[in-house]
C-alpha cells in the first residue's frame, strides 16, 4: 500500500511541475487561422509559420533582414487587446535586433508599404512572459514601413 501511495504521490507531483513548457505551435496555428477567417483577411503563410497581409506593397526600396528601418506599428492580441503602439513617426531599429517575426516579416514590404504580421509565439517571445505579453501568445502587428535608414 505504501508503494502505491508513493507512486501516486510521485506521479501527481510530476504532473503539477511548474517547469513543464507548453508547446503552442498547433494552438497558435489554429488561433491565427481563426483570426484570419473572422476578419476576412487574405494572408500568405511563410515556411516558418509567419502569416502576413500586404495592404500596400510600397514603392521604395525593400529591406533585408539586416537593414535598419523606421516602422510605425500597433501590436495587439487575437482578442484585439493592444499591448504596444508607436507614434505616427515610427521607431528605428535594426531588423536583426528584434523578434524573428519582424526580421522575417518587414522585408515583405517596400518603403511606404503597410500590412499585418500575424506572428506565432515561436517567432515572437516563445513560452516566456515579456511585460504585458503572456508566454505562448500570437502577436498581431499592423505595420507601415516608413523608410530604410
Amino acid at each position: 500500500m505504501k508503494k502505491i501511495l508513493f507512486a501516486l504521490t510521485l506521479v501527481l507531483s510530476m504532473s503539477c511541475s511548474k517547469d513543464k513548457k507548453v508547446d503552442y505551435v498547433a494552438q497558435n496555428e489554429q488561433d491565427i487561422i481563426a483570426y484570419i477567417a473572422k476578419n476576412n483577411l487574405t494572408a500568405q503563410r511563410s515556411d516558418s509559420g509567419l502569416y502576413y497581409v500586404v495592404n500596400e506593397a510600397g514603392t521604395g526600396e525593400q529591406p533585408t533582414a539586416t537593414s535598419n528601418v523606421t516602422v510605425a506599428y500597433k501590436g495587439y492580441f487575437t482578442n484585439g487587446s493592444v499591448f504596444d503602439e508607436s507614434e505616427a513617426e515610427g521607431i528605428s531599429f535594426g531588423l536583426n535586433q528584434v523578434i524573428k517575426g519582424w526580421t522575417e516579416g518587414i522585408p515583405y514590404f517596400k518603403e511606404g508599404g503597410s500590412g499585418i504580421l500575424l506572428i506565432p509565439a515561436r517567432l515572437g517571445y516563445g513560452n516566456d512572459d515579456r511585460g504585458p505579453i503572456p508566454g505562448g501568445s500570437v502577436l498581431i502587428f499592423e505595420v507601415k514601413l516608413i523608410t530604410i535608414n
